[in-house]
């Protein structure tokens, strides 16, 4: 059966992945012209890297990225409040939390799909559905007929805008700098994220390959997204640990990326007919729990398998049932930390803190036992 999916992010191509190990025709259109290494890096979690692991990619991502064996949460002077052990995790499910580039991830996706698997230039500007098959039809004039569409187009779905009931796009009124840069970490960090919370900000920095560090600045706004706008990133961080101001003034301008910080508000639908929504396009996350794109390699993971037992619609249904809980979790989870992350008021941040510090990690073992199983069908 051919399988067309929207979208050539990590979800659009883990999906087409999985589908193509199932037997399946799966063709990825793309927007982009081409597909640029953006300066971000990533975090493929436990729950991710399983995936992977069972799609026969893990050791690729070992060889180009660097595992992450603890998880951090500190003030704004690297001072610990909050510890995750993730070698727990590591013997049980005998994979490693890699962090590594987006575009090498990505380059590492599109290999394992030929020229005819993987279209780029292809924005879709119609998309209509009945119960025998769904018409694409795209900017640039092609037009195509499938039985079955994945929409892995990301926060601003153009398949869920058209096909879909009205969505809500909620705003958290903060900005996220993300940067790549050449930097030698100190040893103990290179195994490390290290996220430092300060007043209405936070800074969060992690290796990803050898002498390159990835990093992420956020930052609440009162009016406007725009009100930072020409401001040097490092002034809003001077109260910081030093190390983080040389990092962020080590960064070229052109590895440093801008973003308003945005989720989808959780919807009760992601398949309408021979249609189903996977990743951001159904359940888009702030990046509080690093948790946006793992969620994507998890539904591409279900979805295969569920389209191979069942089929288009009851694999569309067994797919919602087993994903929706945790994904919604996930979102909800994610959205209360930036509010929690970003307190204003001092006497709030003490409570905060002493909660954290005294929080047995037998309680935080536990929430990512939950959020690490991933789905059996």
């Amino acid at each position: 059966m051919k399988i067309d999916i929207i979208g050539a992010g990590i979800g659009g191509l883990t999906t087409a992945i999985a589908l193509k190990q199932k037997g399946f025709t799966a063709r990825v259109f793309e927007q982009a012209k081409e597909i640029k290494p953006v300066g971000a890096g990533i975090i493929l979690a436990n729950n991710a890297m399983q995936v992977y692991e069972k799609l026969g990619l893990k050791d690729f991502i070992e060889q180009n990225g660097n595992p992450i064996s603890s998880m951090n949460i500190t003030k704004a002077n690297l001072q610990q409040i909050s510890e995750i052990d993730l070698t727990f995790f590591e013997k049980k499910y005998q994979v490693k939390n890699i962090a590594i580039h987006r575009g090498a991830l990505q380059q590492i996706l599109m290999e394992q799909l030929t020229t005819e698997e993987l279209y780029l230039d292809h924005q879709l500007h119609k998309i209509e559905s009945n119960q025998e098959e769904v018409l694409l039809q795209f900017e640039n004039g092609h037009q195509e007929q499938s039985p079955l569409v994945i929409g892995a187009d990301g926060l601003r779905s153009n398949v869920r805008q058209q096909l879909f009931d009205k969505t809500t796009i909620r705003h958290a009124h903060q900005i996220c700098w993300r940067g790549v840069t050449d930097f030698d970490l100190p040893d103990h960090y290179k195994n490390e994220l290290n996220e430092a919370w300060g007043k209405t900000d936070r800074f969060g920095f992690l290796q990803i390959a050898e002498n390159k560090v990835y990093w992420y600045a956020l930052k609440s706004f009162s009016d406007h997204k725009e009100e930072f706008r020409g401001e040097k990133i490092e002034k809003f961080f001077t109260e910081y640990h030093p190390i983080v101001n040389e990092i962020i003034t080590s960064t070229s301008q052109n590895q440093i990326n801008t973003a308003e910080i945005s989720d989808l508000k959780p919807t009760r639908q992601w398949f309408h007919q021979n249609v189903c929504l996977m990743g951001d396009a159904a359940h888009a996350t702030t990046p509080n729990m690093g948790q946006g794109a793992c969620q994507a390699v998890e539904d591409a993971n279900v979805l295969a398998e569920c389209l191979s037992k069942y089929k288009s619609q009851q694999a569309f249904q067994v797919f919602q049932k087993l994903r929706m809980p945790k994904a919604h979790q996930v979102v909800k989870t994610s959205w209360r930390v930036g509010k929690v992350a970003h307190l204003s008021n001092p006497i709030l941040r003490w409570c905060r803190n002493q909660l954290m510090q005294f929080t047995p990690s037998s309680f935080n073992q536990e929430q990512y036992k939950q959020l690490f199983k991933i789905s059996n069908i």
